[in-house]
């Protein structure tokens, strides 16, 4: 298909386009508004005028004071000062080296803890997961020790879509004196973003998963959480992030974030819809598949699956044939296929884990378009699986 119309994009958990109210507000400061928000001059004085707004309206909607808000340079950006600016200030404190998390968080947290275990000797425990990949608040409780600092659960998962139970797991480590982080990258317009509520301590996010720039993500550091900064120079937002702050895309995340809370409660419904059809008539339709993640707590737009006995990567190259857009989770070690961590932490044996496929919506998706992948999906997997 060469039409770009004819195209359809369910990528949303990979990326999302930029919402033209953004680009808008956006605008003025790569044109005319350029300072450098910490120049003492006009421009640099309107420059930080503008971020303070920013982040008075992401404060607003967190519920949070303007203190807590750390502008920074992506969603990996924001976990890596998290984890390692949390760990690397406790063990400064002298008050502990275990951290506690689980096998299903992204890269972004995962890799980061990885190093932590073995270049700074930190010590990691990854407690299970369900089927669903569902963490249980008690296995939580029963893996923290005197000596843990930090415990980090993904809040909505990017490759299943469930949604872990925060506010539980978020009491036992207020209550224990553990600092709480999460990975909600997925969440905006998604779910309610109120992490004083959950006694989370710090939360990431990353304006490109929700209709805003790339390039710019966002900490959320509860007031009097010692952070050691991830990278060192300036003294920018507040000693915790060092380099010229990018005014114009803090801008862009506040405007986005904003209009995905406006939308949020007349979206999901509509979501919601679209992708239990979807869900439902796929796995009516096509013989040995299965929905991954959690049946009821998942994200209102994530519809993911895996297909025995034929490979994901082959399926979304299908799809991308026939104009649609999709991922799959599966990956491949020295030329074999086999599953992506999150599914083997889930369970999955191999033939079905490297069938996974991940179908994720956002506002231009139609029914029409929920029909057009029911319609091509069944005997995309049909002609790859004669051809195995």
């Amino acid at each position: 298909m060469n039409a770009s119309e004819d195209r359809i994009y369910l990528d949303h958990s990979a990326t999302t386009p930029v919402d033209p109210r953004v680009i808008r507000a956006m605008a003025p400061y790569w044109r005319d508004a350029f300072g450098n928000s910490e120049s003492s001059h006009a421009f640099g004085r309107e420059a930080a005028n503008a971020l303070e707004r920013a982040r008075q309206m992401v404060a607003s909607i967190l519920d949070c004071h303007l203190s807590e808000v750390v502008f920074t340079g992506s969603g990996t950006e924001s976990d890596n000062l998290a984890l390692r600016g949390a760990a690397w200030a406790a063990r400064r404190a002298g008050h502990g080296n275990h951290i506690v998390s689980t096998p299903v968080e992204h890269h972004a947290v995962g890799h980061t803890l990885d190093q932590l275990r073995d270049l700074f000797d930190f010590e990691l425990t990854r407690i299970p997961v369900d089927r669903y990949g569902l963490v249980d608040p008690d296995d939580v409780a029963a893996a923290l020790r005197p000596e843990t600092v930090l415990v980090s659960v993904i809040m909505g998962n990017n490759e299943v879509g469930t949604i872990q139970p925060m506010a539980e797991i978020g009491r036992i480590c207020r209550e224990r004196g553990v600092l709480l982080h999460t990975d909600a990258v997925q969440v905006p317009g998604r779910l309610p973003l109120r992490p004083d509520e959950m006694d989370i301590d710090l939360l990431a996010l990353s304006a490109h998963k929700f209709h805003g720039p790339k390039g710019v993500g966002l900490l959320y550091a509860r007031r009097d959480t010692p952070l050691v900064p991830a990278i060192t120079g300036g003294d920018h937002e507040r000693g915790r992030r060092p380099g010229t702050v990018n005014v114009a895309g803090a801008v862009g995340l506040a405007t986005a974030l904003q209009i995905a809370e406006e939308r949020r409660p007349a979206e999901n419904a509509r979501l919601r819809l679209l992708r239990d059809r979807l869900a439902n008539g796929i796995l009516e339709i096509i013989p040995d598949s299965r929905l991954t993640g959690h049946p009821a707590e998942r994200l209102p737009h994530h519809a993911s699956f895996v297909f025995r006995g034929v490979e994901g990567e082959s399926i979304v190259q299908a799809l991308d044939l026939a104009g649609i857009a999709a991922s799959s989770g599966a990956a491949c070690a020295e030329g074999e296929p086999e599953p992506s961590s999150v599914l083997k932490a889930l369970g999955l044996p191999t033939e079905w884990g490297i069938g996974s496929l991940r179908l994720t919506l956002g506002r231009s998706n139609t029914q029409e378009h929920v029909d057009r992948v029911l319609s091509a999906l069944p005997q995309i997997i049909e002609d790859l699986r004669e051809a195995q």
